[in-house]
């Protein structure tokens, strides 16, 4: 099949298309990336088949066989005398004893523990979204209606702690929330308490370390999807007496809805199984998933529960999401 000129791509598409293709001639002088062309011809996934299967074995590798290394080990059956500390007790001698197999799953369900952790971290996971959305909207808001030479400056600022390690971050706010931290210095130079507040161990801490990890994670999507509106129909709402607020609600506000999920799901679903800020920033009472989980594989050694743990929370995460975005798919076909 012949390749289709060039002459009907524009300019910036002729540049990728040019750009892809001399990646693909240095690449064909590695031996590995021959033979990966090689086997795709042999399994007749060429051109965009390959394209299109590149993700997908992404996914294979790095997401579905890790789960389903976890999900074995969570039929398991907890031994410090071996390494790693568990067997497969439940499928010994050729039988299959569903009891035994699920015994973690079993003492996960009837354990208190395990429930009021999965509540906590559900809790404190979407008072952090709340929170996050509610600075990020106005933020967002602010970038997309700024001057055209402005917006990248300003987002390269919201991208800019990235460039800085997670857990130096986190611990610079020990530095800041504590009682002699800078935020207990400024208020009591401004004579607004009188003695410091004890901010750093509470669930208070936890709240500001998420809203400030993941307030990146909230304005992009909320920017991408304010900056793309069409002005004019604020326009229009105004010449039909429409006043600034209203509009916004009835306007900004519905077409803003897709980043405004998108925003919610990348802050949400990672805080609910946050370690390293709960572990630093919170109290030893503070009750999370992610704590529990650390606890069962390194200092009980128990990697069945643990597993089960992980399990069961993102089981706990992806089925929602699965059934909304199923309703969302259904909706759309009514209204198509």
């Amino acid at each position: 099949m012949a390749r289709p000129s060039r002459a009907y791509l524009s300019g910036e598409e002729a540049r990728v298309v040019g750009f892809f293709e001399g990646l693909h001639l240095r690449l064909m002088q590695f031996a590995l990336y021959r033979g990966v062309i090689a086997l795709g011809r042999r399994l007749g996934i060429t051109g965009a088949r390959f394209v299109i299967a590149v993700p997908y074995v992404w996914l294979l590798l790095f997401f579905l066989l890790p789960f389903l290394i976890v999900l074995a080990i969570s039929f398991g059956t907890p031994n410090l005398d071996l390494a790693p500390p568990f067997s497969f007790e439940a499928f010994s001698d050729g039988a299959i004893r569903l009891a035994k197999a699920l015994e973690s799953y079993l003492f996960l369900l009837g354990d208190d523990l395990y429930v009021a952790a999965y509540l906590s971290s559900l809790r404190i996971a979407a008072i952090s979204t709340v929170i996050t959305l509610l600075v990020g909207y106005p933020l967002a808001y602010g970038i997309a209606r700024a001057p055209a030479g402005w917006r990248a400056p300003l987002l390269m600022l919201v991208i800019l702690p990235f460039w800085t390690s997670f857990l130096i971050r986190i611990y610079a706010w020990i530095g800041i929330l504590g009682e002699t931290g800078l935020l207990n210095q400024f208020l009591l130079g401004l004579g607004l308490i009188g003695q410091p507040l004890s901010l750093l161990g509470t669930e208070w801490a936890i709240f500001f370390g998420i809203v400030y990890a993941y307030l990146p994670f909230m304005v992009l999507p909320l920017y991408a999807a304010l900056e793309k509106m069409d002005l004019s129909l604020l326009e229009a709402a105004a010449d039909l007496g429409a006043r600034p607020f209203r509009a916004f609600l009835t306007v900004t506000l519905p077409l803003s809805a897709p980043g405004v999920l998108a925003g919610c799901m990348l802050v949400f679903i990672p805080a609910v199984g946050e370690f390293v800020i709960p572990d630093l920033l919170g109290g030893s009472e503070t009750l999370m998933i992610g704590k529990v989980l650390w606890d069962e594989f390194f200092q009980n050694g128990n990697w069945p529960m643990a597993s089960a743990v992980a399990v069961a929370m993102l089981a706990l995460l992806v089925l929602p999401i699965v059934f909304f975005q199923r309703l969302r798919a259904r909706h759309a076909e009514r209204e198509g």
